[in-house]
């Protein structure tokens, strides 16, 4: 067991749980849910969340086994290193999309329709990298689909303020999914595959990474803005603590990264936006609670 959460990464499910929980909680607000409806339903979204996730990554080590084989960075990867059989992988990411499909049926009959739109999306993003350089916007859409999908699945319907929390996870994780991908430039040159430090070189990326965060700034303030204005005293200041605290944490995660010093790229990727993910989305759910 312990093979395959190392496999899936389940540790960076991190990322995107925080703001499945803020759709969720906008979506609360704006329907009449019992409290046996309000678990039933969290315990679903929470189930969708982190099948297709695991699905997802699963799939991608699965892909990308002989890559990852070739790379000194990341030839011990479960399945190039022989800890997990191909075969095995495989099934796993198979178990993993039914179960979230059969969430959805369990859910509403709309989720239940969007459901292979969300598998196509998410696994897709894997095959991007061999022909595109934007295969960080597809990976960002992905976990976009988060604070959207668990609003639908609260209410059947959509909003703006979860549309702009998706859009700023878009860009937030297209940003530091090319930060990320700094370490690979070569690699990736080498091996004829895509991405933006590979197209464009380390410095140049960089400065795509901020302006894709200067975006994810603006959609923050955008969603605070239309929180505060749709849910008028449901919204306190906690709101916009956990927007300026994430805003902060963005800065600082450029601070630690340079085109000649890539030391601190796992504190930027994994620590920093782990942190800023779960600050934000504890705050705005704790505005609404309290």
């Amino acid at each position: 067991m312990g093979s395959y959460l190392k496999l899936v990464k389940f540790s960076h499910t991190i990322f995107a749980l925080p703001f499945a929980i803020v759709g969720f909680t906008l979506g609360y607000q704006d329907s009449l849910l019992s409290s046996s409806d309000t678990v039933r339903l969290l315990s679903l979204v929470l189930l969708c969340m982190v099948t297709m996730r695991s699905a997802a990554m699963a799939f991608n080590r699965y892909l990308d086994r002989d890559i990852d084989a070739k790379n000194a960075r990341t030839a011990t990867r479960e399945i190039p290193a022989g800890d997990i059989a191909p075969r095995r992988a495989l099934f796993f990411v198979l178990a993993n999309v039914l179960l979230f499909i059969l969430a959805t049926y369990f859910i509403n009959p709309i989720c239940f329709f969007l459901s292979p739109l969300a598998v196509l999306i998410t696994l897709g993003y894997s095959y991007t990298k061999r022909f595109t350089y934007l295969c960080h916007f597809v990976l960002g859409l992905g976990l976009a689909l988060a604070p959207i999908g668990a609003y639908m699945a609260v209410t059947a319907s959509i909003s703006i303020v979860p549309i702009m929390f998706g859009i700023a996870v878009l860009f937030w994780v297209a940003g530091f999914d090319i930060i990320y991908a700094l370490q690979d430039e070569e690699f990736d040159k080498e091996e004829g595959l895509h991405s933006v430090p590979e197209q464009f070189g380390k410095k140049r990326a960089l400065q795509i990474s901020r302006i894709l965060h200067l975006i994810v700034i603006a959609s923050l303030i955008g969603a605070a803005y239309f929180a505060k204005t749709y849910y008028g005293q449901d919204i306190g200041w906690l709101l916009f603590l956990g927007t300026g605290l994430f805003i902060a944490l963005l800065f600082f995660q450029h601070s630690l990264v340079s085109p000649t010093d890539l030391s601190k790229v796992n504190l930027a990727f994994f620590t920093t936006n782990g942190i800023a993910s779960v600050v934000l989305g504890s705050l705005i759910v704790l505005d609404f609670v309290f």
